[in-house]
This record gives C-alpha cells, structure tokens and sequence, in this order.
C-alpha cells in the first residue's frame, strides 16, 4: 500500500476521534445546563463512538504493518475484528437506549426542559457527523478499509440518535408533554440495531473466513475461462477470502505436462495481473498441475 493511502487512513481515523471527543463534552454540558436526560444519554452514546474512533485508528495502523514471524499471512483481520467491535458497541448504544427510553415511558415525569439549548446542540451533532461521516465513507472506498467504514457507519448512527432526540425536544417544546421523546428515542434505536446487526454480520464473514462475493468469484473464473483450451485444460480449485485489506485468492490449474517452466510461469503472471487489474488488493496463489 502507497504512503498516500496509508496517511489519508490514518488521518480518517483521526479526525473522527477528534469530532467525538468535542461533540461529547459540548453534550455533556449542555445535557447538565438544559436538564435533559435524552441528551445525556446521547452523550453517553457519542462514547461509545469515541471508542470505536479510538478502536479504528489502532486497528488501521496495526493492520498497515507487512508479514512477520507470529503473522505470516499479514495483519489486515485487526480491521474486521475492530469492524466487529464497534458493530457490537452499536448494538449495545441500542439497547441503552431503548433502556432508558422504557425507563422514561414508565416513570413518565414532568421536567422542567431548556428546550432551545437542547435544540442547538443536537443541530450541530447532526451536521458535525454527516460531514465526518460522509469523509470517512469516502476515504473508507477510497482506501478498502472496512474499519473506517464501520466508524463512518457508527457515526452515521449518532445522526439517527441526535435526529430523534431534535425532534423529540421538537415535539416537547410544541406540545408540552415529554412523552414524545421515549417514544422517538425507540424507533430510533430500532433503526441503530440493524446497523450495528449488518456491520457484525459483514465483518464477521471476514473473520471466519467466508468466501468473496460471488460477482468477485465470477470476475475471477470469467479471466481463467480465457485460458482454457489453449493453455488451461481445466480449473481444479478456486478459494477465496478476505482479511482487512487483502482478498487472498488460491487457485489450482490443470495444464498439459509438456508446457515448459518459463510458460507456466508466464501464465500465472498473466492471471495474476488481470485479476488484480480487476479486484485490487489481491494476493494470489495459483498452483498448476499436470494433466495426467
């Protein structure tokens, strides 16, 4: 991977640790000025973005370092574990929620609100992680980093929150009944759950290991059904997976037993290249065997 590509992750990563941190303590203080419990808790919720932030910028400069000893096959599954992490971090931001808008449905109390405060801080909650998120989810395809994706996604769900919480102060503030806050804060969280719910489900395919996508696997039978006939007899076995970054991709060919050394290896760097050309960020394998 080029410096270039190296420095914009780590500087993504940066950047949402950074917006996070400021939008927690401008939450925190104005939950304690304006009395509102909904903004509290989404300053607890921003936490756990601040985590996750702190969880991508170690994951994406451990899995930038090259093969050694103890890593043979390279570092790039901290990325999907750390994808994993924060998927979990947002399931659980769900939950709380739900917890304590229950909480507030069930021991329903009037308090006494600064409505306006609450109002402005959300506002600019929601504006600071549309544009950060929107930057990590252009550096994240930019980059094939899925740890910056499942940050951007994680902020992505903080805008969901902040909206709800906006519009639950909203409502309050027209009608006068604080019921309308819980009542948001749920269907909010519901919508938090299946975000958090996709981001374990994709992450964890890498971990164990699962197979790529099977337009990816087509891309690559369709380049070796070039070669079939002329210098390929047949395709005996094709795997693939991937770990952060890499798509690593093993194949076994068939070819005549006569074919020279040199034209073998010509053959494998043809596929290599194509496939490449193609995927991006692979590491290849191809094994051949004589047709017997």
């Amino acid at each position: 991977m080029d410096k270039i590509t190296v420095k914009e992750k780590k500087i993504a990563a940066m950047v949402s640790i950074i917006s996070n941190l400021s939008l927690i303590i401008l939450k925190f203080i104005a939950g304690i000025i304006s009395g509102s419990i909904g903004i509290i808790s989404e300053a607890i919720h921003s936490g756990s973005d601040l985590l996750a932030s702190i969880i991508t910028f170690f994951s994406v400069s451990e899995s930038l370092k090259p093969a050694d000893d103890d890593h043979q096959f390279g570092h790039g599954k901290y990325e999907d574990f750390a994808s994993f992490i924060e998927g979990s971090l947002i399931v659980l931001a769900a939950f709380y929620i739900i917890y304590e808008a229950l909480k507030k449905l069930l021991f329903h109390s009037d308090l006494k609100l600064d409505i306006n405060i609450g109002l402005a801080v959300m506002f600019v909650s929601i504006v600071a992680n549309l544009f950060v998120s929107t930057y990590l989810f252009r550096t994240a395809k930019k980059t094939d980093s899925t740890a910056l994706y499942a940050d951007g996604e994680h902020l992505r769900t903080d805008i969901y929150s902040s909206l709800g919480v906006f519009l639950g102060l909203v409502l309050v503030k027209i009608t006068g009944d604080t019921i309308y806050d819980p009542i948001v804060a749920i269907i909010v969280a519901i919508m938090i759950f299946i975000a958090g719910y996709k981001i374990c489900e994709a992450s964890q395919k890498s971990l164990l290991d699962t197979s790529l996508s099977e337009e990816e696997n087509l891309q690559i039978r369709k380049i070796i059904g070039n070669y079939l006939e002329n210098d390929v007899i047949f395709l005996k076995k094709l795997r693939t997976r991937k770990a952060g970054l890499k798509k690593n991709i093993e194949i076994t060919l068939v070819v005549e037993k006569t074919m020279p050394i040199s034209t073998s290896h010509e053959l494998c760097d043809k596929i290599e290249a194509e496939i490449e050309a193609d995927l991006k960020n692979t590491d290849i394998s191809i094994h051949l065997e004589p047709n017997i």
